[in-house]
């Protein structure tokens, strides 16, 4: 397993919060607070960082790195992505998947047509959405549910759409 694969990256710094040092952080778990209860974060370089939570404010995660003590030395770290082995993490449920693992899988339509490859998922606040590049270098974006996304093979690299009909008339949306 390539050193990429046995961790994921779980939040990324997105600037400094006052002056004395907090941190406001995105966080890529399920619970934004739960970013503090690992113990083995490591930054993009793999260097150990150990991370204090404050607070949650609007859905950021206010917190504090250990050795930060102002405003300047938090701006350090702005654009920083903090990792967990993966090991560390809580297994999955069935029909439970990282995104991580979903991203540069192939994309075949039901009827098998190739579709093209995740290059992204995004969550705007009203459930996650497939980002694909077609082979034509257009994007397709999908929602992410059971409905249009009936099949996830990871085995075999891909995903199975089923979009919807209005989705499906050739026009770009």
């Amino acid at each position: 397993m390539a050193e990429c694969d046995k961790r994921l990256c779980v939040a990324v710094i997105a600037g400094a919060h006052g002056i004395g040092g907090a941190v406001k952080v995105k966080t890529f778990t399920s619970e934004p607070e739960s970013i503090g209860s690992f113990a083995a974060l490591t930054d993009d370089s793999g260097q150990a960082v150990s991370l204090r939570v404050e607070r949650v404010q609007k859905g950021v995660v206010i917190a504090r790195i250990e050795g930060v003590r102002d405003r300047t030395g938090a701006e350090g770290w702005k654009g920083r992505e903090l990792y967990v082995a993966r090991d560390a993490l809580p297994g999955l449920d069935a029909e439970e998947f990282y995104h991580a693992d979903l991203l540069g899988l192939r994309v075949e339509g039901d009827e098998g047509a190739d579709l093209g490859r995740v290059v992204a998922i995004h969550d705007y606040g009203a459930g996650d959405l497939l980002d694909i590049e077609t082979a034509d270098g257009k994007t397709l974006v999908l929602p992410f549910t059971k409905a249009v996304v009936p099949v996830i093979d990871l085995a075999g690299g891909r995903i199975v759409v089923a979009p919807p009909p209005e989705m499906s008339d050739g026009s770009d949306r």
